[in-house]
């Protein structure tokens, strides 16, 4: 076996060891909010997957009921601290700190969405202008979606201040 035959049989037994240890995570992240519905009398399905090395789970319903949404709060701040009981319940029986993704009824979702198009939209403006354009102050993910979407737009961006007031800050061309 060549060395590159190697390198290359390593890199895959590591993907297939990273996805196992994702849908791990899913698996027990499932449980635990299994656990919650329960323990909260709300109806909810749990949905897994792996998403950019992270491990994806989310809350959907069949029903119109709005019962989710207490699980997402005002502005997903419920939501917030759920994925961080869901990651240190995750990191409790693994051993390991969980980047876990957790999505209640669509919320991040459509919030990523919104945020795409305002990270384009702030691009657009540093094009035009030339002048950097800052942002309102975002949690992590909201500032990781929006860094994403400056990239696409082929410009770069760099988050300032302190939490709670950090903020996205577009950089002209």
């Amino acid at each position: 076996m060549t060395d590159t035959q190697r390198q290359t049989s390593a890199a895959a037994a590591e993907g297939t060891d990273t996805l196992s240890r994702l849908e791990q995570e899913g698996e027990i992240a499932a449980d635990y909010l299994e656990g919650l519905l329960d323990i909260a009398d709300l109806d909810g399905d749990i949905d897994m997957d792996v998403e950019a090395d992270r491990a994806a789970v989310s809350i959907i319903s069949d029903s119109t009921s709005r019962d989710l949404q207490k699980l997402v709060g005002r502005d997903g701040e419920v939501l917030e601290a759920l994925q961080e009981l869901t990651r240190l319940a995750v990191n409790r029986e693994t051993g390991d700190r969980s980047r876990l993704m957790l999505d209640i009824a669509g919320f991040r979702a459509r919030k990523r969405q919104e945020l795409t198009k305002i990270g384009a939209q702030a691009a657009d403006e540093a094009k035009s202008t030339g002048q950097a354009v800052r942002l309102d102050p975002m949690t992590p993910f909201e500032r990781k979606v929006v860094h994403d979407a400056v990239a696409a737009a082929g410009l770069r961006s760099e988050s300032e201040g302190e939490e709670p007031q950090r903020r996205v800050v577009v950089l002209p061309a």
